[in-house]
């Protein structure tokens, strides 16, 4: 953001959900689940990075990208690249989730990172299952550290729900669960209108076809795999997005946060998403 206004916005540093800026500087003044607190700036943002290959990101996107779909010339961001490779930080145990963003020629990009969990939420992630049921807030950076986007999992019973803000807090879209039998749908929603959906291609729902208003695919994930005894025994996910053509307004944030938001937000684990 260049000079903005006076106001709260999602915290540069990415310790909590939100920061104060008092038109000219970044300030102590913090808050997280709505709990105001202190923290001082500085000591960096954390963007976080996955140890991958570039031949790795490479191989991924030759198996994931369908033969035939011509791609459109990149500009460099997660809202204009026509292929986006998302690498989870690989872990034992997922305390909170990291992803790494790459473009088609392995350049890291941009990245996912979790914030604002509480001393009880880690442990819940560590000890139970019950951290499924919790709130879950996720920005997306640019490798400044400088959030692009907000997404916010609350609190769910039964189906999930993601609310897409920009940095400022003001409500992009959302990403609403449509079903909790068969094949999953989620809806793309912006200003009370259906824009399009993300659907689920068989049960496990590694795959999925994102599709506009008038049912054309406009993108689609795929999930690649990083071999049996990585997936076995730490949380790892990768998914390979390609966006067929460029998308604008809403629905290109929606396309992003879908591409990020399936693992993150919408599936935290092999649980599954009910």
């Amino acid at each position: 953001m260049t000079n903005p206004a006076p106001g709260w916005y999602a915290d540069p540093f990415g310790r909590h959900e939100a920061r104060y800026y008092n038109g000219s500087d970044w300030t102590e003044h913090v808050s997280s689940h709505g709990r105001p607190g202190m923290d001082p700036p500085g000591r960096g943002s954390h963007v976080p990075t996955v140890q991958r290959a570039p031949e790795q990101v490479r191989h991924d996107v030759q198996r994931a990208v369908q033969a035939g779909v011509a791609t459109y010339q990149g500009g460099g961001t997660v809202f204009n690249e026509p292929i986006l490779v998302v690498n989870q930080k690989a872990k034992f145990i997922e305390v909170s989730n990291e992803y790494a963003i790459y473009d088609q020629n392995a350049r890291q990009i941009a990245a996912v990172r979790e914030v604002g969990q509480s001393g009880l939420k880690k442990a819940a992630r560590i000890l139970t299952s019950f951290d499924q049921y919790m709130t879950h807030k996720l920005q997306i950076v640019d490798m400044h550290g400088t959030p692009l986007l907000v997404l916010t999992r609350p609190a769910k019973v039964i189906k999930s729900r993601v609310i897409v803000q920009d940095p400022a807090g003001n409500e992009v879209g959302a990403i609403v669960q449509q079903n909790m039998i068969g094949k999953i749908r989620f809806g793309l929603e912006a200003g009370g209108q259906l824009l399009g959906s993300i659907n689920g291609e068989n049960w496990r729902a590694w795959n999925f076809s994102i599709r506009d208003h008038t049912n054309t695919e406009i993108a689609r994930i795929t999930k690649t795999w990083e071999g049996l005894a990585k997936t076995m025994f730490t949380t790892a996910d990768n998914y390979v997005v390609q966006i067929h053509r460029p998308v604008q307004g809403p629905l290109q944030a929606l396309v992003v946060a879908a591409a990020v938001s399936v693992d993150t937000a919408l599936k935290q684990d092999s649980r599954g998403f009910g």
